[in-house]
């Protein structure tokens, strides 16, 4: 196996295409898949990450090898598993050496006409945090520049993942401070609504809003909705 120089910078120039634009984490795995299978000419790819203490697959670039990405999430058994417990790569040239150590893993793969795999491990910082698996067709002893590339190229991905997810969180934020926002100026409008009409304070407006709420079992911000909007009077 040797990788494509020229695939490699075509996938390198899409993940730059990606960073500005407000794409979603599983965008940046797709990209992953599609750079680690054209640059390296694989059979096939599969990502899987950590949930709940185990190994799931998320993303396979076909069919083909999505039997065998299911087998190793089903036993947790396989070079994805062997990669991410040791934080290392796990690369085996010949599915033959496979039958003694995953038996059942190597059943599959043989079946689907996989002669190769690797297990590369996708680290955040130093902690790894998934595994991309590769499929190769050709029997034989994996270069090392190509397992280099394939990990520059997953080092990449989680880069982009986690800026992504920082960046979802951040709009979860800005939209939860925003809510709060405009709650508190709608109830703080409600207040002056019974207030004018009561000849009250402020105080004791929201502790009439309060109490209607509690007695209706409504949230403040839809009592003070209806005072507002539709002329409630608690």
């Amino acid at each position: 196996m040797s990788y494509d120089s020229s695939a490699l910078i075509a996938a390198l120039a899409r993940f730059s295409r990606l960073l500005p634009t407000e794409y979603e984490p599983g965008d940046a795995l797709d990209e992953l898949v599609a750079a680690e299978t054209e640059v390296l000419g694989l059979a096939g790819v599969g990502v899987a990450m950590v949930s709940r203490g185990r190994m799931r697959n998320v993303k396979s670039s076909s069919a083909r090898v999505l039997a065998a990405e299911r087998c190793q999430e089903q036993r947790q058994e396989g070079p994805c598993v062997d990669a991410h417990r040791s934080g290392e790569v796990v690369a085996v040239g010949n599915i033959a050496h496979l039958s003694i150590r995953w038996p059942r893993y190597a059943e599959v793969v043989r079946r689907d006409r996989i002669a190769a795999v690797a297990g590369i491990p996708m680290r955040l910082r130093d902690n790894p945090i998934g595994v991309v698996d590769l499929y190769g067709e050709q029997a034989g002893n994996w270069a090392e520049s190509d397992l280099e590339i394939a990990q520059m190229l997953a080092d990449t991905a989680v880069g982009y993942v986690v800026n992504a997810d920082r960046r979802l969180r951040q709009h979860r934020l800005t939209e939860q401070l925003q809510a709060a926002l405009e709650s508190r100026v709608v109830i703080e409008q409600a207040k002056g609504v019974l207030a004018n009409a009561y000849g009250i304070t402020p105080d004791e407006a929201f502790a009439l809003i309060r109490r209607h709420a509690r007695t209706s079992q409504l949230r403040l911000q839809t009592v003070a909705h209806a005072i507002v909007e539709s002329g409630l009077r608690v």
